[in-house]
């Protein structure tokens, strides 16, 4: 299945969200203003004004409930959160175009927090991966001593690092000096 620009976009920055919590076994990257700033930069989050100390906490605290969402296996109880999730946000659905991106769909309300804005685009991006049966494509890393989450956007899914460059490239050199020793 194809996924269109917006959907891989925002299912880009719920891994990223994800992967700045120390629930993935690295170092907390969402510590302070400057951090959530950068993220906010970083992805090109549009329409966030000013952002303050409950902006922090709120995303802090989806960044944990969008990890366990990932953390799932089954299709009933990760339906059960999305819709605790999407509950919370007003969701406006429109087209727009922006930054130079291709025409696509923002959900959230146009005067929504960054934690609405965040609830709503990726709750609804998650939403979308569930009922298309894509789920699976929502992986842990394989690598023993990684926890990072992934989008797997393989023609035949069959991606298991969360990055060939370095959990995967490590993994390869591992096996290999194994296979050496023998």
């Amino acid at each position: 299945m194809p996924f269109g620009h917006d959907m891989v976009h925002s299912l880009a920055v719920v891994v990223d969200l994800v992967n700045t919590s120390p629930s993935t076994g690295g170092e907390d990257r969402l510590t302070d203003l400057q951090e959530l700033g950068d993220f906010v930069e970083r992805w090109q989050i549009s329409g966030i004004g000013e952002l303050g100390a409950a902006d922090l906490s709120q995303v802090r605290a989806l960044r944990e409930a969008f990890h366990r969402v990932f953390t799932v296996s089954d299709h009933a109880t990760t339906a059960t959160w999305l819709n605790a999730l999407l509950s919370e946000t007003r969701i406006t659905p429109r087209l727009t175009e922006h930054d130079g991106h291709p025409l696509h769909v923002h959900y959230f309300a146009p005067d929504a927090s960054l934690h609405e804005h965040l609830s709503a685009d990726l709750g609804v991006a998650l939403a979308h991966l569930l009922v298309e049966n894509e789920w699976e494509r929502l992986r842990t890393c394989s690598a023993p001593d990684c926890d990072n989450v992934f989008f797997d956007e393989s023609r035949n899914r069959s991606r298991v690092y969360c990055d060939s460059r370095t959990c995967g490239n490590r993994m390869h050199v591992a096996a290999y000096r194994a296979r050496r020793r023998v």
